[in-house]
């Protein structure tokens, strides 16, 4: 995602992105805009928020929720983020382990290691939870 590994996304990063999804009619017009929505350089938690609500037909909580379900045989609810950074630097389109602790850092983790994924899969698909 983050080509140069700089810490930061940039429009080309953007662009590279949204192609690696299928998408590949994206107006420059439009990835400048969305870099204007982060209030300083575009890191990766802020692409994660940003890219959720620009990508249309993505993937509904639901959808998130039940893919982790798939690893929680047990039904418990929660899943060690060990295993869980294990299998996304590991599979399909491998994460750096700088962006799975950065998509971590949003999940509730408890004293044993164990992410809630119920929290993260809506934070992933409505962003930051609102504190109270």
């Amino acid at each position: 995602m983050d080509q140069n590994r700089d810490g930061f996304i940039d429009k080309e990063d953007l662009k590279d992105t949204y192609a690696s999804l299928g998408k590949i009619s994206v107006k420059d017009e439009e990835l400048d805009a969305m870099l204007k929505e982060a209030s300083g350089p575009l890191n990766f938690t802020m692409f994660l928020n940003m890219f959720g609500e620009k990508l249309t037909g993505t993937d509904t909580e639901e959808t998130i929720l039940n893919a982790f379900k798939m690893l929680d045989p047990e039904g418990k609810g929660s899943i060690n983020k060990d295993y869980i950074k294990r299998l996304l630097m590991s599979q399909a389109d491998k994460m750096t382990a700088e962006e799975v602790d950065q998509m971590l850092q949003f999940a509730t983790i408890d004293a044993a290691g164990n992410l809630d994924y119920k929290g993260l899969s809506y934070v992933l698909t409505h962003g930051e939870e609102k504190e109270e």
